[in-house]
């Protein structure tokens, strides 16, 4: 399979690019092809997870939330889902524009994720209520593959954005 060469740019063009030229050689590396997949997923999945928090189609998302969170800031599960959807759009646009910082943003997301999965299963353990010990256990796996992605970026993330000029 060809890959088609751009065009050569002249001095001073801007081209604003996420994703550099990467050599076959390179693509060729289990390791690069670890992080780009972990970067496709860490771009893809929170965006589409937060677009489904304002539709509620996979699932009614305030079900898995602790009303705690939401009574404290005076506003409904509802409207404090729409505020984590806000969020989690802008850490997989982050994880696309910034790889090398975002994926510990998201790591640290999925933390409080997390703890609001335990705080939510030890409320409703002593009622008899549902508990969410298995997505508090997958949303830790989630977490490690962010760090895992963070630390692959320190290698393979271009440390500027491609095609931007240097100051």
């Amino acid at each position: 399979m060809a890959i088609a060469a751009a065009p050569p740019q002249g001095e001073g063009s801007h081209t604003l690019r996420f994703l550099p030229r990467v050599p076959s050689e390179k693509l060729s590396d289990p390791a690069y092809q670890a992080y780009l997949v972990l970067r496709t997923t860490f771009v893809v999945a929170p965006i589409l997870f937060g677009v489904d928090k304002f539709f509620n189609w996979m699932t009614y998302w305030p079900k898995y939330l602790w009303v705690g969170f939401p009574h404290f800031l005076s506003v409904s599960p509802q409207h404090f889902m729409y505020g984590v959807g806000v969020i989690e759009i802008v850490a997989g646009l982050g994880v696309l524009v910034l790889p090398r910082l975002a994926p510990y943003v998201v790591a640290g997301w999925l933390g409080g994720i997390i703890t609001n999965e335990i705080i939510l299963s030890v409320a409703r353990n002593g009622d008899g209520g549902r508990v969410f010990w298995d997505i508090a256990l997958r949303d830790f796996g989630l977490m490690i593959a962010a760090f895992a992605l963070a630390r692959l970026a320190a290698k393979y993330a271009p440390r500027r954005l491609v095609g931007t000029k240097r100051s």
